[in-house]
């Protein structure tokens, strides 16, 4: 496992991506990066200046897993 400062290098570096559904504003989105060490950045698009969720991947494919399925539909 990387120590803090290794973390926050790599998440400085890290490639973010969108949902493609987002749309052109950018706005109501979450944005994931995929990490050393199978891990997931997961940042909110409105404020990226805030330190990210790190996940395991495991965990982040379960949730998106769960949201294809409509495990999280209200």
């Amino acid at each position: 496992m990387r120590n803090d400062d290794e973390l926050a290098a790599e998440l400085r570096q890290a490639e973010w991506r969108k949902a493609s559904y987002s749309g052109a504003d950018g706005g109501d989105c979450i944005e994931v990066a995929p990490l050393s060490g199978d891990r997931v950045g997961i940042r909110d698009t409105e404020q990226p200046e805030l330190a990210p969720w790190v996940v395991r991947g495991s965990v982040f494919r379960a949730f998106v897993s769960g949201a294809k399925d409509g495990e999280f539909d209200f």
